[in-house]
């Protein structure tokens, strides 16, 4: 999102909760305000209405159904009492408490999500995942099979902070900033005399994006901005901005691996993905070049991955993700001097949750209507 599209929507979400809109008990035909459309219309642009559903069809007369959420402030309460008035949020339950209520429940927030709640939660027919990844609720039953419950996530609302944090760790790299962190740390004004990685610029090299979605977008906007060529594959035959060069599909990866001096790992973890980077994908890749993973570490075959860091078939990689997760103490990525390892903390960022927000609050506005919901997954295809 651009920073005019952040300011708008924090202007919008203030004068929603402080300006007019119609008492609680009135439906409306739509956004109330000016700035409820606004907000809505930023919703549209960060989700996806590929796979859309209702989850609830609505009578004229609006019934009553109920949402459990983990965490809402108090302001965010009030503004979707204004919003979806038939819409009763049950809020700040502890996760026992929620399992035990679970008969009350249309709705509900992933974090509350637990096998227990969802044996019990005999009228459930939403659950919003709240990140992108949805690959522990595919696995379950009791979601995977039940055709009557809708499964959205948070496509698109991780993207900025993530393809930041992705481009943070190549400049890191490709720039051997750890060598002289360390130094700073010692207070020593210290040049390196043979450095591991030789240090090189990011204008005309060749990144691509395994994975051209939310995320994958995301990253290959900010590439593109630092002079790179930037090819990309994705399932979906969409059109793509036009700072992404080409795109192929998920069987041409392979064949483009070799012209990649980066490659960005964007991907879901689905049954397809798993393991996708496997020894004979190192094989494939330009000797010395440069992997970023930003989205699952069961992505990448573990083993052959610490093989090509070791021959020197990958110059360097920044993780975000791992596998496992936590990565264990005695696991030799730790002591890879070419790479940068976090904890699963890309997405973090104030623009993240104000993104979140917004996906959440249009989401339930929907709900309470009985309109298609936004980024619902195709539970088959995992994403």
């Amino acid at each position: 999102m651009k920073a005019s599209s952040r300011l708008l929507a924090l202007a919008c979400l203030t004068v929603c909760l402080t300006g007019p809109g119609p008492a609680r008990g009135q439906t409306g035909d739509g956004p109330a305000t000016q700035a409820d459309a606004a907000e809505s219309k930023i919703a549209n642009e960060i989700g996806s209405l590929r796979n859309a559903r209702v989850a609830l069809p609505m009578p004229a007369h609006r019934i009553e159904i109920t949402f459990f959420s983990e965490t809402l402030s108090p302001r965010e309460l009030a503004d979707l009492a204004r919003i979806a008035p038939n819409v009763r949020i049950v809020a700040g339950i502890t996760r026992q408490e929620a399992v035990a209520r679970a008969a009350e429940a249309d709705g509900v927030e992933d974090l509350y999500a637990t096998p227990e709640f969802l044996a019990r939660a005999t009228k459930l027919v939403w659950l919003q995942a709240h990140g992108a990844g949805v690959e522990q609720f595919i696995k379950m039953k009791q979601i995977a099979e039940n055709n009557a419950i809708v499964l959205t996530n948070m496509r698109g609302v991780h993207g900025p902070a993530i393809a930041d944090h992705a481009m943070a760790m190549l400049l890191a790299l490709t720039r051997d900033l750890p060598f002289y962190l360390e130094q700073q740390a010692k207070a020593r004004w210290t040049k390196r005399e043979t450095p591991t990685l030789q240090p090189i610029a990011l204008d005309g090299l060749t990144m691509l994006v395994v994975g051209a979605g939310g995320i994958g977008t995301e990253v290959a906007r900010r590439a593109h901005g630092f002079g790179m060529h930037v090819i990309a594959t994705r399932r979906s035959r969409a059109a793509v901005p036009p700072f992404i060069e080409r795109v192929g599909q998920p069987e041409d990866l392979a064949a483009m691996l070799p012209e990649a001096d980066v490659v960005a790992i964007c991907v879901p973890l689905t049954h397809e993905t798993e393991r996708m980077f496997n020894a004979a994908a190192f094989a494939a890749m330009k000797h010395g070049s440069y992997l970023i993973n930003v989205t699952r570490g069961k992505i990448v075959d573990s083993d052959a991955f610490v093989a090509a860091l070791r021959s020197g078939k990958l110059a360097a990689a920044g993780l975000d993700v791992t596998d496992p997760e936590p990565l264990p103490p005695d696991d030799p990525l730790w002591h890879m001097p070419n790479v940068i390892i976090t904890p699963h903390v890309s997405g973090d960022a104030e623009l993240t949750r104000e993104r979140w927000w917004i996906m959440l609050r249009e989401n339930i506005r929907r709900f309470g209507a009985g309109e298609p919901l936004l980024n619902v997954v195709d539970k088959k295809a995992g994403y």
